[in-house]
């Protein structure tokens, strides 16, 4: 995982290891002689500058916040602190010292005179000025930001000169921690870079960890070391693989976000606490990626189409592209890594196809009046999980990330998955007007369709729509149990307060024999009622009941969980089978339900 972390940052990386793109948010402008002229923010824009791996106890030349370059105290640095001003100040000065020092490491740089004069020269109405100035300059929203030095129109950090510097430095440090650290690194094999014990750089982004800081290797405890190894010597990875891998992993993290204006590139997020983000060895267009979040029909089904037609080529001295997708989560500053997935490009492709075709499900739109075919996103079928007001219910993600690996790597979904979301089918729900709201989505019937099928072991595979030719107890029980409330729906109206699914869908979904007694006895009253006002109607429906008790020729006692996803089935197809009907036979619209379900 981590080889091809660097591997990719390694493609992504432009110029020299030296230098890094930053972002710059205020121009501090100065004079020759070192004056303070002004602050000038800046809409953010990314310049190179000096790289740093890991940014605690470390400064960067020329380009930092305004505690290291001003000595400025930021309402930040307070709360970090727990209030207390003075230990702020002081954590601010050390801050500043840091970055005085590194600056003192360039003093030979006759660009940069200038700021050595506002610093030491002429600080009176250099640096001093600066400071006073800051906080009327520069808005309380803003002064978190980084600070550049400019005379005129020139950004001291970004000329040729100091970029020099820093490579030349750079690489003199590299050549003496070679000298004292040459081992062979873990993940490249070669000994060319120093492997040393420090971090290897921090990690941004991550859901649910810490802003800004987080690591994906550490070995911060000597609970974590062995073989008499110190800290990071145990990774035995390289400077220059580690920082293949941050760049790497924090581009996939971030690329393409910009808050309000568009959405992340390379990364999905599961839930509030896991993200996805995924990648391809050499550059390809992965547009199946969007079909996830919003899936296009059309291009869904020419896919299924195209991996059925394929034909099986034996390709040799060929080593086709690979797909990686890596699921992480914030653990306090650590990255916890929850699934890796690797496979060929052509895989993944047939693997999306099989999902499609199997989460696929028919269901009545009253809009256009016909049945559609329903393809669900993943967080609809993620979020079946959830009741409808639980946004901070961490199943949703963990339910993501089970099923992303399913649909990658054309695996069954874990058993657990199906009792959640039978919970949430039978949980009774109200609207804002209080009235009942039907739990059973279209999102909840396709997760169960996939589960059960992919489950399945060689038995009877669900279909997406009614399939008269399912002969499963369960399955004919549960389009018994549909027809049942149509049934008392044509009697009493559609406004029933606690109707038979209400009331019995539980208990008839988990042991039909005694529930369904009590049941049919109540519909012989309801369809007496119905031949009285409806006598072709009742006809029809007493002749499916019949037809469908026959074929389930006793009612078990029990069901499993496995044919409880049956039942639930089963009621789901008869009920937008009836919906369908009605457009044929205007009588049937007594026997459908109000629609009010809410997709979630």
């Amino acid at each position: 995982m981590i080889k091809e972390l660097a591997e990719f940052g390694k493609r992504i990386r432009t110029g020299h290891d030296a230098l890094k793109a930053e972002p710059i948010d205020i121009d501090l402008v100065i004079k020759e002689d070192g004056t303070f002229d002004s602050f000038s923010v800046i809409d953010r824009i990314q310049r190179p500058a000096e790289s740093i791996t890991a940014k605690k106890g470390k400064a960067r030349l020329l380009l930092d916040k305004a505690e290291e370059v001003l000595c400025f105290v930021s309402p930040r640095e307070i709360k970090n602190a727990k209030g207390n001003e003075d230990r702020a100040l002081e954590q601010v000065k050390k801050k500043h010292q840091l970055y005085l020092n590194k600056l003192n490491k360039y003093k030979h740089l006759e660009i940069l005179q200038p700021v050595f004069r506002f610093f030491n020269e002429n600080k009176t109405n250099g640096i001093e000025i600066a400071l006073q100035k800051f906080p009327e300059q520069v808005n309380e929203k803003e002064i978190d930001g980084n600070i550049a030095f400019r005379i005129d129109s020139l950004r001291l950090h970004e000329q040729d000169d100091v970029y020099n510097a820093i490579i030349e430095r750079y690489e003199k440090e590299q050549a003496k921690l070679i000298e004292g650290h040459k081992k062979v690194c873990s993940i490249c094999g070669k000994s060319e870079f120093p492997v040393i014990d420090k971090p290897h750089g921090y990690i941004k982004s991550v859901p649910d960890g810490q802003e800004g800081k987080n690591v994906l290797v550490s070995y911060n405890e000597k609970a974590f070391e062995s073989y008499n190894l110190i800290g990071n010597f145990n990774s035995s990875i390289c400077t220059n693989c580690a920082k293949n891998y941050v760049e790497g992993l924090n581009y996939l993290l971030t690329n393409g976000y910009v808050k309000g204006i568009s959405k992340h590139t390379n990364r999905k997020n599961f839930g509030t606490d896991t993200a996805m983000v995924f990648w391809t060895r050499e550059p390809e267009s992965l547009d199946e990626m969007d079909w996830f979040d919003k899936p296009d029909a059309g291009r869904v089904a020419n896919l299924i189409e195209s991996v059925a037609n394929a034909k099986n080529k034996i390709v040799t001295n060929f080593k086709p592209n690979q797909f990686f997708s890596l699921t992480l989560s914030g653990a306090a500053a650590r990255i916890a890594i929850r699934d890796w997935i690797e496979i060929s490009l052509d895989q993944y492709r047939q693997n999306i196809a099989h999902w499609f075709d199997e989460v696929k499900i028919v269901y009545y739109d009253a809009d256009v009046k016909d049945l559609i075919l329903f393809y669900p996103a993943l967080n609809q079928l993620s979020w079946a999980c959830n009741r409808k007001e639980a946004k901070d219910d961490p199943t949703a993600s963990r339910v993501a990330k089970y099923l992303w690996a399913c649909a990658i790597k054309n695996q069954a979904p874990p058993l657990w998955i199906l009792p959640i979301v039978l919970k949430r089918i039978a949980h009774n729900e109200t609207n804002s007007e209080g009235k009942s709201v039907n739990t059973f989505t279209n999102a909840r019937a396709s997760l169960l369709k996939l589960i059960l099928n992919r489950n399945n072991y060689g038995g009877t595979k669900m279909k997406e729509e009614l399939d008269l030719e399912n002969t499963a107890p369960a399955y004919l029980c549960g389009r018994l149990f549909s027809l049942i409330e149509g049934i008392q729906r044509a009697a009493l109206g559609k406004d029933v307060n606690a109707g038979v699914r209400e009331r019995f869908f539980a208990a008839a979904s988990s042991s039909p024999s005694p529930a369904f007694g009590r049941l049919m006895r109540n519909m012989q009253n309801h369809l007496t009622k119905v031949r009285q006002e409806k006598p072709g109607l009742a006809v029809i429906l007493d002749t499916e009941v019949t037809d469908l008790c026959a074929k389930i020729n006793g009612f078990p006692l029990i069901l499993t969980l496995e044919q409880q996803g049956q039942f639930a089935l089963g009621y789901y197809h008869q009920k937008h089978y009836n919906f369908n009907r009605a457009k044929q036979n205007k009588e049937f619209e007594s026997i459908t339900e109000p629609n009010n379900t809410e997709e979630q």
